[in-house]
């Protein structure tokens, strides 16, 4: 009979551990799907902290920007709302070359272009050319014409695609471009001071430096 009562007080005491030990496999199961899911994640914030400069690089940089409207038709958002040359045309820092693009009758030819890349002198750029010269050629629609379109690419040029490239203009010859990271020059003269900056057509480059063709 105590041969008896003692198997039975095994069985239950048997039928009470199994569900403790069953809830603790099932908490370390969780534990562990739990700890599998962390790694996932950091493996994944590492990628992508790995490539952090890619998604950088979708942004504008350099010193001018700083200087664009936080807000409004001449900030980044609204810039990308319009055509180029629209575009253009509500950013104060290039006033100058939106009064050439006007005199030389090119603001449909860029805001009707498709995929452009523009580098756009700001107003310091023209500056730099002596009034006499600038007033010149303001006043010869021909070579106004042949200048601006020089600064014109018929693809839209990325960042990484200005690291060393020579691409052909809208005005025919080649302009060539260097440099990585958020430092890139125009023919070793001009600078980019705000770079990659979107457009509904285009992707700009705003340089310091007025680009001239060699011919």
């Amino acid at each position: 009979m105590n041969t008896r009562i003692r198997r039975a007080a095994v069985a239950v005491a048997a039928a009470a551990v199994l569900p403790i030990a069953l809830t603790a496999c099932s908490d370390d199961s969780k534990d562990t799907s739990s700890s599998s899911s962390k790694a996932s994640s950091s493996a994944s914030d590492k990628a992508t902290d790995s490539s952090g400069d890619l998604p950088a690089m979708n942004e504008p940089f350099g010193p001018a920007c700083s200087t664009v409207p936080k807000d409004g038709a001449g900030s980044f958002n609204g810039m990308a709302k319009d055509p180029v040359a629209t575009a253009a045309s509500n950013n104060p820092a290039l006033s100058t070359l939106v009064t050439a693009v006007k005199k030389a009758g090119l603001v449909d030819t860029l805001n009707n272009a498709e995929n452009i890349t523009v580098f756009a002198p700001t107003n310091d750029a023209f500056a730099k050319i002596p009034k006499a010269t600038l007033d010149k050629v303001l006043g010869d629609k021909a070579q106004l014409t042949k200048i601006l379109t020089y600064h014109v690419v018929g693809q839209k040029l990325t960042p990484k695609d200005l690291e060393s490239g020579s691409y052909p203009t809208l005005e025919k010859s080649k302009l060539t471009t260097a440099g990585s990271g958020e430092s890139y020059t125009v023919n070793d003269s001009a600078k980019v001071v705000c770079g990659n900056v979107k457009t509904a057509n285009a992707n700009v480059y705003i340089i310091d430096t007025v680009l001239m063709p060699k011919s």
